[in-house]
């Protein structure tokens, strides 16, 4: 018997794992394990473990169809897993395990414990790359070393795909008689704790729906992507990360995708494109630093001589962000639109973080929590990468001392105020050309439905500089 272990790659199609297991004529079975203390301890948002069961469900059908059993087993932390594992493949009679590579510390601490308990019952565990269009480790300096700045890893791995190439592989034929599968909202082990497991209207899930996502974005959007991305008013985005996170989608077929699309892999700035896989790339970068980097999984800096900066936890100041009461429009509409839907822009995400950082001046790891509990496509090596890049200590080259104005990126990023409108109540009535700043004009009105700014930008940004270059002085 050979076991499949789905994690994040919730999916049948270019699926590594999943497809080596179902190489040979041995039967077949499929897992998936369900740990809510750890989930709550890693701080997964309630709307991503809903999302991740609803696909669960979903692909535990789909399985069934092939004649492959999915079981489900409920372990509360990571340290548990290695004896449930080993009990299971016990009771299956299983001889090999396949699962596509984690990249985060905690989970590869838990697959080293399967590979020890599953060993002593010579069951043998197969480890493959599900999770990047090119494996860690393949990307790396002439000196063998991971690459600490984006763009020069972004060359060499555009030249490492020249390279190595890759291929999408099918979903498994069927191999067997299709099989009963019971929906998880019937399963005992299903708590109140995480929700209706209904469909989400706007997250629908199956790797139908996020290969249609993946089409219509080529199709409709893509060409004028580096023009309209950036505003958060416009359908300009692909909307995939949740799919990617979850692993409805991968990023091979992003890349296929794209691919196919234009003809030809675009391989500079100058060609269509080649905005949009410059993202998939920052993806990649990130994921292989924090396989390359553990100590990126343990709340520690990029740059470990910022572990020094005298960052606020500030827990008035940071409710009022997490809240969008900060009286910056363009911050206040985006962090109501987390809250309410659990995704947000990632032009938002950059000024949220800036302003959190280097505006109020409290520490990134507060900013990073809390995008985790709320993010529908919360995923370690992107969020942790973007707060570290947003605070000054993470892989970057530019300077610590780029601070965004929360002003002025609203106004250029949502000139006409529709996106604060929609999420800003108070401020729907409010004129465009005040929108951005609406204080005076509300005081004209005799208003006070809206807080004044909590910092002064201007200050604030002379303060962060300081932060960093007193600690250069020491």
């Amino acid at each position: 018997m050979r076991l499949v272990w789905f994690r994040n790659d919730l999916r049948l199609s270019d699926n590594p794992a999943l497809r080596h297991g179902c190489a040979s004529d041995e039967p077949v079975a499929a897992l998936f394990i369900i740990s809510p203390t750890q989930w709550r301890q890693h701080k997964m948002a309630p709307i991503r473990q809903r999302f991740i069961l609803t696909q669960v469900d979903v692909l535990g059908r789909e399985l069934a169809a092939l004649g492959i059993p999915l079981h489900l087993l409920r372990v509360e932390t990571f340290a548990e897993v290695p004896a449930a594992l080993a009990d299971l493949c016990r009771e299956l009679g299983v001889t090999h395990l396949y699962a596509n590579q984690a990249i985060e510390l905690d989970e590869q601490r838990r697959d080293h414990g399967v590979t020890a308990a599953l060993a002593e019952q010579e069951v043998s565990c197969h480890w493959l790359n599900g999770c990047c269009v090119l494996p860690p480790g393949r990307v790396l300096t002439g000196g063998r070393e991971m690459f600490k700045v984006f763009t020069p890893f972004s060359r060499a791995w555009l030249k490492a795909l020249d390279e190595d190439g890759f291929v999408i592989h099918r979903a498994p034929a069927p191999r067997g008689e299709p099989l009963p599968w019971q929906p998880l909202a019937e399963r005992a082990f299903v708590d109140e704790g995480f929700g209706e497991l209904t469909p989400d209207p706007r997250w629908p899930v199956g790797e139908v729906e996020a290969l249609r996502r993946l089409h219509a974005f080529l199709e409709q959007a893509m060409l004028d992507y580096g023009e309209t991305r950036d505003f958060p008013a416009l359908a300009g985005t692909s909307i995939l990360s949740p799919y990617l996170a979850a692993g409805i989608v991968s990023p091979r077929q992003c890349v296929a995708a794209l691919q196919q699309r234009l003809g030809a892999r675009p391989q500079s700035k100058a060609q269509p494109g080649f905005v949009w896989l410059n993202e998939l790339i920052w993806r990649e970068f990130y994921r292989h630093l924090l396989v390359l980097i553990p100590t990126l999984s343990m709340n520690r800096p990029f740059k470990p001589e910022t572990v020094a900066l005298p960052w606020s936890w500030d827990p008035d100041a940071f409710a009022a962000w997490c809240e969008g009461r900060t009286g910056y429009p363009i911050v206040d509409a985006a962090m109501r639109c987390l809250n309410a839907t659990g995704w947000m822009h990632n032009r938002l995400r950059m000024i949220v973080a800036s302003f959190l950082t280097k505006d109020l001046h409290i520490h990134w790891r507060l900013g990073e929590d809390y995008f985790m509990s709320q993010l529908i496509d919360g995923d370690l090596a992107a969020n942790n990468g973007g707060w570290q890049w947003a605070a000054g200590t993470g892989a970057d080259a530019a300077p610590y001392f780029r601070v965004f104005n929360p002003t002025t990126q609203g106004q250029r990023f949502d000139p006409q105020g529709e996106f604060i409108r929609t999420w800003v109540t108070e401020l729907a009535d409010v004129p465009a050309a005040y929108v951005h700043q609406p204080h005076d004009w509300l005081r004209l009105k005799g208003r006070q439905d809206y807080p004044a700014p909590m910092v002064d930008h201007a200050v604030a940004r002379v303060r962060a500089i300081e932060m960093f270059r007193d600690l250069e002085k020491t």
